[in-house]
């Protein structure tokens, strides 16, 4: 079965390849992704899918759904398709939904007397902002069983982990005043600013290991011969392993900028960005697909990743094991978000990397559908990693 999917997968590559390369030609930015969710529903129904447009409330989300027999595991396939503005498909989210349309096709011409689900989700935006927790909160992905993704990278391998992070804007208000002739009559609001960021600094030596603060100042105020009553900054806060963990720093933080204004005579406004939760991995899956990497020849297979940064996939992570097989496509010194990336999205290393990733997740998904046991494996190890995670 495994030899059929895999030649199957060859077979069709060039189509998809082809499609990879028209998504890559026509990069889009977050939540204006038309013409890729055109395409790749467009294929999708071609293929039997059943496709809905909109979903969760997002113009450019879709869902499609094909259904082989009856009952048998629901898997999701989850595809990124926005591009870096000014930089284009620099890290490589137009490769997705080919490789996992790729794998689908492969699995509906072998798998065909086995009962099972696809429900393939078009997610956009990642690049901006937490789309699947938006996906997530208005209903998307409580329909399959698993999650899979797959990402262009500098080698191959699978996350463990991936930083949870709170993103702040603090903005003080101090008393402008001329600092030669009345400096007595100032509030220095840069000056609190300078405080938090100090602050922050001085925080950074009594956090965990897998603690990650940071800061910019965005609006210092007035020249140097005036006393600014106004200076803004953002702050982020990230944690890799404990979301509860980081409600702990939140409220640290909190103190830092009561006490910047305090010192200084100011008062402040906090305004909450966006909150990305952390991954809870789910290993045994993550064995599954390694282990099926390896045996269709995927490039230079790695360690798990464990230091990684922050991604929207973690929303879904947080209620449905899953996991994201990170392909090679480009050879090191070259990383994601570089016109160097970008440049090579269309590469025969690219598409060799749509075609191992494809054959990777469609063998890992008949393990799945044809080893009862499995996915029932896969889920109580998850479980106890999310109730560690708690």
């Amino acid at each position: 079965m495994k030899k059929a999917l895999i030649s199957k997968a060859e077979a069709l590559a060039p189509q998809l390849c082809q499609l990879s390369d028209y998504i890559w030609a026509h990069p889009e930015v977050g939540y204006h992704e038309e013409e890729a969710c055109r395409v790749l529903t467009q294929r999708l129904a071609q293929d039997g899918f059943q496709v809905e447009t909109g979903v969760g409330g997002l113009p450019t989300a879709f869902r499609a759904v094909y259904q082989q027999g009856q009952g048998g595991p629901s898997i999701g396939l989850l595809a990124e398709y926005d591009a870096l503005p000014g930089l284009g498909h620099g890290c490589g989210h137009h490769m997705q939904g080919p490789a996992l349309l790729l794998c689908a096709e492969a699995l509906q011409a072998v798998l065909r007397a086995q009962s099972y689900r696809l429900v393939f989700y078009g997610t956009p935006a990642e690049e901006v902002a937490p789309a699947k927790q938006t996906m997530w909160d208005n209903g998307c992905f409580r329909d399959i069983d698993i999650a899979l993704m797959v990402h262009g990278s500098v080698n191959t391998a699978c996350d463990e982990s991936s930083l949870a992070s709170m993103n702040y804007t603090v903005t003080f208000h101090g008393t402008a005043a001329h600092p030669g002739l009345y400096p007595e009559r100032g509030r220095s609001a840069f000056g609190a600013l300078q405080l938090a960021f100090h602050g922050m600094d001085i925080m950074r030596a009594h956090v965990t290991d897998d603690t990650r603060l940071h800061y910019a100042c965005t609006e210092p105020g007035t020249p140097s011969n005036g006393i600014p009553s106004e200076a803004a900054g953002k702050f982020l806060l990230r944690c890799r392993n404990s979301f509860s963990y980081l409600q702990e720093l939140r409220a640290r933080f909190f103190d830092v900028v009561k006490g910047a204004a305090l010192m200084t005579g100011t008062t402040y406004d906090i305004d909450e960005g966006v909150v990305w939760p952390n991954k809870i991995p789910a290993l045994v899956l993550n064995e599954t697909v390694m282990s099926n990497a390896a045996e269709v020849g995927c490039p230079e297979l790695a360690p798990p990743r464990v230091r990684t940064g922050t991604t929207d996939f973690a929303a879904v992570l947080q209620h449905v094991p899953g996991v994201c097989l990170r392909i090679k496509m480009v050879d090191p010194p070259v990383t994601s978000h570089t016109p160097e990336f970008a440049a090579a999205g269309n590469s025969e290393m690219a598409h060799n990397a749509i075609l191992k990733s494809a054959q990777a997740l469609a063998c890992s998904c008949a393990d799945i559908i044809c080893d009862p046991e499995l996915l029932p494996r896969i889920q109580a190890d998850y479980a106890q990693r999310q109730k560690l995670a708690q």
